[in-house]
């Protein structure tokens, strides 16, 4: 006689019976927002398929978000595919390599747009549900919980490196065709856009913050962001013990590479110069540089605190528009 399965308690049942409902309630709210994207491009005999994604509405008049990386390429463009059967043409608006974001526009006035969140409030062990589409299969969920936060994201543009800082990873499993999908919390709020594989069983995604939504208002309004250049490459170091006192964050940034022709080099920064302050704010690593250094300081003289040998110099740099060709 074969043995009879061992009763699951009922506390258990009603636990899973509670994190199912949790799930089912965010795929409800969220999967009709989420479409499957199918891109395309254009060739000598008609457009080629270049890749398979997903992507978010942001706007019932057709605003979708995705990741950068998903339409890459010069004249991409294609099918998004939503839940309820119907398949709408789309054009890509703006995309931003550096936040590995972009702004499509699908030729529709009735989608349902996906609630934004933000990424600031999210704690390690919560509840994530992300809703793609993996190898073509439109409503693909999968759930699981942050894992970590303040992880960053290393990208690359033609005059270096930069990083996504505050990157979300989470344990929910992410497949290729995941990208640009929606990550939303237990209220189905979209707090990030999944954006890579971190390893098997890992993910990550780029958070929806103050910082990301700003980049989405200009690709939305001016199909470009703009940023700020001053030519360096460097990483974090710790600050020497006698000048501590006066930047106790006890860490700065250490010029490791300095750009022919940049603002840095005008300014006269110096390989393995250290910055430890930027127009009054400490600067800790390249994030903290890059959002001192945004839009807003294209044009204006900034003091940099630097220290070189046992001085401190005060060096003034005036940032420069990163321009288009270097992303």
């Amino acid at each position: 006689m074969t043995a009879a399965a061992p009763a699951v308690p009922v506390d258990e049942r009603e636990a899973l019976d509670a994190y199912s409902s949790a799930v089912i309630a965010v795929v409800e709210r969220l999967a009709p927002s989420v479409a499957s994207l199918r891109v395309t491009r254009a060739g000598g005999r008609g457009p080629l398929a270049v890749g398979l994604g997903s992507a978010v509405a942001l706007t019932p008049d057709g605003f979708l978000l995705t990741s950068a990386h998903v339409v890459a390429g010069r004249g991409s463009a294609g099918q998004a595919a939503f839940t309820d059967g119907r398949e709408v043409r789309f054009r890509v608006i703006g995309r931003d390599t550096l936040s590995d974001l972009a702004v499509l526009r699908a030729e529709a006035d009735d989608l349902p747009p996906a609630e934004l969140g933000d990424a600031e409030g999210l704690r390690v062990g919560q509840l994530v549900v992300a809703i793609g589409n993996p190898h073509g299969f439109a409503g693909s969920v999968t759930a699981g919980v942050v894992s970590a936060l303040g992880r960053a994201l290393p990208v690359r543009s033609r005059r270096g490196g930069r990083v996504i800082d505050n990157v979300i990873q989470t344990d929910a499993a992410l497949n290729p065709g995941n990208s640009g999908g929606a990550l939303a919390d237990s209220r189905g709020r979209v707090v990030g856009v999944n954006t890579a594989l971190a390893g098997v069983g890992l993910g990550l995604a780029v958070p929806v913050n103050e910082l990301t939504r700003s980049v989405i208002a200009a690709l939305m309004k001016e199909g470009r962001v703009r940023r700020g250049y001053l030519g360096i490459a460097g990483g974090p170091r710790p600050l020497p013990p006698r000048v501590r006192a006066d930047w106790p964050t006890g860490t700065g940034l250490e010029v490791v590479e300095v750009v022919a022709g940049s603002p840095a080099e005008r300014a006269g920064l110096r390989a393995e110069d250290l910055i430890v302050e930027v127009a009054g704010s400490p600067v800790v690593s390249v994030e903290a540089l890059q959002r001192r250094v945004g839009a807003e300081s294209i044009g204006v003289p900034l003091e940099i605190a630097v220290l070189r040998g046992g001085d401190v110099l005060r060096l003034t740099v005036v940032p420069t528009e990163l321009p288009d060709d270097a992303r």
